[in-house]
């Protein structure tokens, strides 16, 4: 009898998902640090539009908008400094705001949207909150991110 040799034997089928498997372990951590990195970005660029809005705002008027919340902020900015506001971070969760008029706050609670820490410093997490304080940020990313 002559036996024929076509396809895969078992061990090699095996021995290629191992080695799928393995590839996937090492890069599936790394593209969610990247999607992460890229909303954590994403929050910075809308916090940082936001902060112009409102600085072109106070330059028009000499005094920073009283606002509580950010919509209540989008009601005064809106029409005239922005054409779309964003009220959501990357992560989907509502932007916060205080606003007085001779200063203003607009943070990220962070991935987890719990923070409400707005300490002046770096962060080195995605859960910790990135705030915007009068144009410019006191609490921000800095270095690798977990």
């Amino acid at each position: 009898m002559k036996t024929s040799s076509r396809g895969f034997t078992l061990i090699e089928l095996l021995i290629v998902v191992a080695i799928i498997g393995i590839i996937a372990a090492i890069a599936i951590p790394n593209l969610l640090n990247a999607v992460d990195k890229g909303k954590q970005k994403r929050t910075m660029s809308d916090l940082r539009s936001i902060g112009t809005a409102v600085e072109a705002y106070a330059v028009d008027n000499t005094f920073y908008p009283t606002a509580a919340s950010l919509p209540a902020m989008k009601a005064v900015i809106d029409p005239v400094f922005f054409d779309v506001m964003p009220l959501n971070d990357g992560w989907a969760h509502a932007f916060q705001c205080d606003s007085l008029l001779s200063s203003y706050t607009i943070y990220s609670q962070g991935k987890d949207g719990s923070g409400t820490n707005c300490a002046a410093g770096a962060t080195s997490t995605f859960v910790e909150e990135i705030c915007l304080v009068n144009g410019r940020f006191q609490r921000y990313p800095d270095g690798p991110q977990r």
